[in-house]
């Protein structure tokens, strides 16, 4: 009971921490890009109100970035093990699934969950239109893309997990779902790491693509702001440098990640 009321305890403060991080992440890039547009020579009004729409469209990329990833890693793992199955009906599906969205581009995928997906779901759900706004339709496009990424991924790192940790597993008794589920997959995970983390950091990247359904994301702030400004030098300077930001927070965090599992996996 003590031991997990503690990690209890080492989980809410390590939660509070990822908040606080975050919080004091945007308000420092608040402040930071309001001094940078400051020195560029724009005027204070416009410093301020060219640095919040910045920072502003750097959380909504980032949020949407973290969601999309958790939503893409689970497709990927459910779709990279249906890949391996024996049976058709589990198997062809999921092959399906990963040839049409890594054959079709990302821009396409996003500009169909936004306009052609409600029409097709109208029938069943009238009220599609208003409930896929552009952030869930890129939410969509972006976890569905990332996740047949992922799947390819995870099935190549569940074959090369070697044959006899199946037939060691099935020789103490465990049914083959309980051999992926506490052998195989956390084996598998541990391998697939590095790419699944390439993965999540190219969608960060990838999601400046949802500026195209009028998403008020970072690279859509930016060009809003050269609409209103004519200083497009600056504008993109900055935008360039915050995404370098998150993209090296997020590879830091989830590098840290990778260490916790190697060092559990000894």
């Amino acid at each position: 009971m003590k031991r997990l009321l503690a990690r209890l305890s080492l989980l809410a403060l390590w939660v509070l921490g990822l908040l606080g991080g975050y919080y004091l992440l945007f308000a420092f890039l608040t402040r930071v890009l309001e001094a940078y547009f400051l020195a560029t020579g724009f005027g204070p009004e416009r410093a301020a109100s060219a640095g919040a729409l910045l920072a502003q469209g750097a959380e909504i990329t980032l949020k949407l970035t973290l969601i999309s990833g958790l939503a893409g890693l689970v497709i990927g793992v459910l779709a990279g093990m249906s890949r391996l199955s024996s049976r058709l009906w589990v198997r062809l599906p999921a092959t399906f699934y990963v040839w049409v969205t890594r054959g079709t581009p990302l821009l396409v995928q996003i500009l169909f969950a936004y306009n052609a997906l409600p029409l097709l779901l109208r029938p069943l759900w009238p009220e599609a239109q208003q409930a896929l706004t552009p952030y869930w339709a890129a939410f969509l496009a972006l976890s569905f893309n990332v996740g047949a990424y992922n799947a390819e991924v995870v099935r190549a790192g569940i074959q090369a997990i070697p044959k006899g940790q199946w037939e060691a597993a099935w020789s103490l008794g465990l049914s083959p779902v309980d051999t992926m589920r506490f052998v195989i997959l956390p084996q598998a995970l541990r391998i697939v790491v590095p790419p699944l983390v390439n993965n999540l950091v190219a969608l960060l990247k990838d999601s400046s693509l949802a500026s195209v359904i009028a998403l008020l994301e970072l690279s859509l702030s930016g060009q809003r702001i050269i609409s209103a400004t004519f200083r497009p030098v600056e504008v993109y300077v900055a935008v360039a440098a915050i995404y370098l930001l998150l993209t090296t927070v997020l590879t830091a965090f989830t590098n840290r990640l990778e260490e916790r599992l190697k060092v559990r996996s000894r």
